[in-house]
């Protein structure tokens, strides 16, 4: 359920249009900005760079390799231990850095986005009266059995409905889709027939699928992303993706900066047969804002991120997708942008954080494939009136 969650440590910020003062608590593995992957650390980048133009005292955390005005505490070195088996003391480190760096002093606001291993220490730190923490993946065992026991002290908040709804029981302060950098330009007035996909090669992102739409649509097909490394994500490449590789079906192992923006922009539409409940899709909105429109299965969080005829089409199975393939003339491609640069911009997610700071909750918000109402029920929303607390500054 959604509400501004009181309780122990819970002393909310000041309603007050003062600035606040924040720390932000980054994850250890990519730097701020990331140079290609690093999808947590681009939004806490675009929400650190977002506050501060907003006038609020912003001390950000981060890896080495970092923009200026981040504190770095993390070697650059260790992103090669994201998922080994020396994650867990490279997080430690980090961690233990993190908060001998913020020794002794006193913030209004702490926003952790590393894991429970950093909430935890944020609530018991004292740094501020109020401990913000977003949940950044699937919200699955043994995940919401530790959150149930901190959430009446913190103000969680998940990224999609999806993600919530996953444990209604769990009480959560808002919901803040994640925003991705809008582009400086309009869409363009062309574009080309081929389909593209970024992200991961691995099983749940549906590679495979996209070639057999791509094939049965007659287009080409892009596919941008590193290969999982795991043995699954290697074997699902070798024997299901490498075979299909010809000049109708590329790869590129790795796609940042200028190359990734052109072929997302000139691509005639981003596609995401995904096989998972994914919580959010952060390249499917990175379509979007540029303009392309998204072809995706109904799952996960794509009815709340995708409005169907206008930002893409929402599909039931690999006939539908190709079946929309042939539909993709239908969107007016700078509508798509307009609508969701709006959604998913920078300042529309700093506003909801904020909210979630000063307030201690934010309202739902209406989702792009279903009514409002849908979203209140599927979260049992039970709204209830902030109460006034001291802004700790």
């Amino acid at each position: 359920m959604i509400e501004a969650a009181r309780g122990k440590g819970q002393e909310e910020v000041s309603a007050a249009q003062d600035a606040l003062r924040i720390a932000i608590v980054a994850p250890p593995w990519y730097p701020l900005p990331p140079r290609g992957y690093g999808g947590t650390e681009l939004v806490v980048h675009l929400l650190h760079q977002e506050l501060r133009r907003l006038g609020h005292d912003v001390t950000v955390f981060g890896a080495e390799d970092s923009e200026p005005g981040v504190t770095m505490l993390a070697d650059a070195a260790w992103s090669h231990d994201l998922g080994g088996p020396d994650h867990s003391a490279r997080l430690a480190t980090y961690l233990a850095r993190v908060y001998a760096a913020l020794g002794g002093q006193r913030f209004d606001v702490i926003h952790d986005h590393t894991g429970f291993e950093g909430l935890l220490l944020a609530l018991y730190s004292g740094v501020a009266p109020a401990v913000v923490h977003t949940i950044h993946g699937e919200l699955v065992e043994p995940m919401r059995t530790f959150y149930k026991e901190v959430h009446t002290r913190a103000r969680l908040c998940a990224i999609s409905v999806n993600q919530a709804a996953a444990d209604p029981a769990l009480r959560i302060a808002g919901i803040v889709h994640n925003a991705v950098e809008l582009p400086a330009t309009p869409p363009g007035p062309s574009h080309e027939r081929y389909l593209i996909e970024v992200a991961r090669i691995t099983p749940d992102k549906g590679q495979h699928l996209a070639i057999r739409v791509a094939q049965r649509a007659n287009r080409k097909l892009i596919l941008a992303g590193k290969v999982e490394r795991t043995k699954e994500g290697k074997r699902y490449f070798e024997e299901q993706i490498e075979p299909f590789l010809s000049p109708t079906v590329e790869y590129y192992p790795n796609v940042a900066g200028q190359q990734k923006a052109r072929l997302i922009s000139r691509a005639a539409a981003g596609i995401f047969p995904l096989q998972w409940s994914e919580p959010f899709g952060l390249a499917m909105v990175e379509c979007m804002v540029a303009g392309t429109p998204v072809l995706a299965l109904r799952t996960g969080s794509t009815p709340e991120l995708i409005e169907p005829g206008v930002t893409g089409f929402l599909a039931e199975d690999v006939e539908d997708l190709v079946q929309a393939a042939g539909r993709l003339d239908q969107i007016d491609r700078v509508h798509c942008a307009e609508v969701a640069r709006e959604r998913f911009g920078p300042h529309h997610m700093a506003e909801r954080y904020i909210s979630v700071y000063r307030r201690g909750s934010v309202e739902v918000e209406p989702l792009a494939a279903a009514p409002a109402a849908t979203a209140i029920e599927l979260l049992n929303l039970q709204p209830t009136a902030p109460t006034r607390q001291p802004s700790g500054r």
